[in-house]
């Protein structure tokens, strides 16, 4: 499959050298790197398998962007031009370490990427962050998302709730929860969602980031779109906008920084109307200069209050204390303070940092920092949970140049045959999915879609998308 690929457009390829390539997580960074693989200027063959622990490819695209973001599903329509030009092999429904070891990769390949991405929460340590109804925010995206593992059902009963962080993904939380659910009809989001946001009795979100408005890491498109969400008032504080000189500088020098601004500064203005002419039934706050400190309980140990201290700049672009305690009635809180990276199997793990330890994609030893030969990494799991989608490619490039060149220690393979594979998951009887097998999934979301005008209907259960796409 990949031979003609490679041999057509490249440098003359001698047929004894040949890169069977194993690359764990079908997530951009997986497949951006698979693609840049198959482009690049080399002197060998090369074959891909791409290993996936869900049924359907396309990572964070697919369970990490919230349903009514259809531009980054723009991204999607790429990664799918290059799944569909037929020269990397997909493995669905495969899970690294269990259906297929380390060993098993040294057996059939020459090197193996790691692409898994992060998918964890970063952890809070504030006291009464264990409370009854406190939340990491990756675990609502993921069942916002129709993500299979995750259960069907999420408790939306407060009226009143804090989302922690001023991220894109604060945003995307704050958002789902704000936005009425009948707005979300016309995306793909999934029937049991739709039902559970249609019944949550929220009517306050509020927002907290330590830092000042010039200082958010949200980007501009994001926060516009927020305030042009239907009978949901946009609140910001006044007193949040007495800018030092280092604010002002941002915004005067950065065009992001300037357009956010200019965003928050509408707010302020705007009188806090629907189109009824009355007040909107829902608002969303936001609370800058927030350090958090203190999630409060009830007698039955749930969220009661969230406590932070009003901070202020330290001249250095950083923030300190003011002293000054506030407390905000809350009954349910989201931490959306980053994701974090999940060790696997045999692959050295920087507990600290939640990446695979490595030097330029290429994977070291945790202790010796001496290379690992024939392992290497990308994406999130390489750099930690930074950057947009965008920074991937730049990654892959920089861990496939070092793949190329270092051929010279590459595993060698007692069977590197492109059918050991699927008689090795057979034999263990993993029901892997593969590309057909998405197709059949994608068309089948698609048509659930079609009658009610709507983009796709996820099928959520992992069972029933392995069926569907086996076409069991």
């Amino acid at each position: 499959m990949a031979d003609t690929h490679a041999t057509n457009t490249h440098a003359p390829a001698s047929h004894d050298t040949k890169l069977r390539l194993a690359i764990v997580g079908a997530g951009p960074a997986g497949i951006y790197a698979a693609d840049i693989l198959l482009k690049a200027e080399r002197r060998f063959d090369v074959s891909i398998d791409l290993f996936e622990q869900l049924p359907a490819p396309y990572g964070l695209v697919r369970y990490g962007v919230a349903p009514d973001h259809p531009r980054i599903k723009g991204i999607i329509t790429a990664l799918r031009e290059v799944l569909d030009r037929g020269d990397i092999r997909i493995f669905g429904n495969v899970r690294f370490g269990e259906d297929i070891t380390l060993d098993d990769l040294k057996r059939h390949y020459h090197a193996v990427i790691f692409a898994t991405g992060a998918i964890r929460d970063t952890s809070l340590d504030i006291p009464g962050i264990d409370a009854a109804g406190s939340y990491g925010a990756a675990d609502f995206v993921s069942w916002f998302d129709g993500h299979p593992d995750v259960p069907r059902t999420w408790p939306l009963e407060a009226e009143s709730v804090a989302v922690i962080g001023n991220g894109n993904v604060a945003l995307d939380v704050s958002r789902m929860l704000a936005k009425h659910a009948d707005d979300l009809l016309p995306t793909e989001v999934p029937d049991n969602v739709y039902q559970g946001l249609k019944a949550s009795p929220v009517t306050d979100v509020h927002v907290f980031g330590r830092r000042g408005p010039a200082q958010v890491k949200f980007t501009p498109l994001e926060l516009r779109e927020l305030g042009e969400l239907r009978d949901v008032d946009m609140v910001v504080y006044d007193e949040d906008f007495d800018y030092d000189d280092a604010s002002r500088a941002a915004v005067a020098s950065n065009k992001q920084v300037m357009v956010i601004d200019r965003v928050l500064q509408a707010w302020r203005k705007r009188p806090s109307v629907n189109n009824a002419g009355g007040e909107a039934s829902r608002r969303l706050h936001f609370h800058f200069w927030a350090r958090p400190v203190e999630v409060r309980k009830d007698a039955d140990g749930r969220v009661s209050s969230f406590v932070y201290e009003r901070t202020r700049p330290d001249g250095q672009g950083g923030v300190t204390g003011t002293g000054e305690l506030r407390e905000v009635p809350i009954q349910a809180l989201y931490r959306a303070v980053g994701y974090f990276g999940s060790p696997l199997p045999g692959v050295p793990f920087d507990k600290r940092h939640g990446i695979i330890p490595n030097h330029e994609g290429q994977v070291l030893h945790k202790d010796s920092n001496e290379r690992v030969p024939g392992v290497y990494a990308t994406g999130w799991i390489k750099r930690g949970p930074v950057g947009l989608i965008g920074h991937t490619k730049s990654d892959a490039m920089e861990t496939v140049r070092h793949l190329i060149n270092d051929q010279a220690s590459w595993w060698q393979p007692a069977d590197p045959s492109e059918s050991a594979i699927p008689d090795l998951l057979a034999s263990r009887g993993v029901a892997w999915t593969d590309l057909e097998g998405w197709h059949r999934l994608d068309e089948h979301e698609v048509a659930l879609g079609r009658p009610h005008e709507r983009a796709r209907i996820k099928v959520v259960p992992r069972e029933e998308m392995v069926r569907i796409s086996r076409g069991e």
